[in-house]
């Protein structure tokens, strides 16, 4: 004798960790200093530079490099995995902006965006994400733009240099800053 029930049978579903909170410029526009931005959720880079990659790598072509600045990062891994094959991570201290981030690609170039941190409160990271993936903004370099929002909106993020300058390019990313972070941003996220 057997048993039958209208349920049907289990299923085990592997976990997926989040994606990657990302904003890009629009392909068809020119590029500058930043691409967009990306806020990752920790500062663990080994997990948080698979997911960004793994969002990337379709859309760009295989990432093949990546370079980040260490200021922010307590640990920065070798290597990381990303969609089946291993990509090289590399750090600069003073040739790439601390809150910035490249990644490498043999089909589209390069990604520069822009790294928000991760504790940086939501309405924050919003306004960061609009104004470095807005095609109609100047470019504007990294730290030009947190140290806008900080001018605008107060420390809304622990990691701010204390000691730096205000200089003519902040206050210029200032001012176009409220206009770009005004406006909608594509964020992209994989399923």
């Amino acid at each position: 004798m057997s048993a039958t029930t209208d349920r049907p049978p289990l299923r085990i579903v592997p976990f997926r960790a989040p994606t990657a909170r990302l904003a890009l410029k629009t392909v068809s526009t020119s590029r500058g200093p930043l691409d967009g931005a990306w806020w990752p959720r920790s500062r663990d880079l080994t997990h948080e530079l698979s997911a960004l990659a793994d969002v990337l790598d379709p859309l760009s072509g295989r990432i093949t490099r990546i370079a980040v600045n260490p200021t922010y990062w307590p640990t920065i891994p070798s290597r990381v995995p990303v969609n089946g094959h291993v990509v090289k991570v590399g750090w600069f201290t003073t040739e790439l902006d601390p809150h910035k981030i490249l990644l490498l690609s043999h089909t589209t170039g390069s990604w520069n965006l822009l790294v928000i941190p991760p504790e940086t409160s939501a309405p924050a990271a919003a306004r960061l994400m609009a104004a470095a993936s807005d095609s109609a903004r100047p470019p504007t370099a990294a730290s030009a733009l947190m140290a806008a929002e900080h001018a605008l909106h107060g420390s809304s993020h622990a990691d701010r240099d204390q000691d730096s300058e205000d200089t003519w390019e902040e206050w210029d990313a200032a001012s176009s800053y409220r206009a770009a972070a005004a406006r909608p941003y594509r964020l992209i996220t994989a399923k």
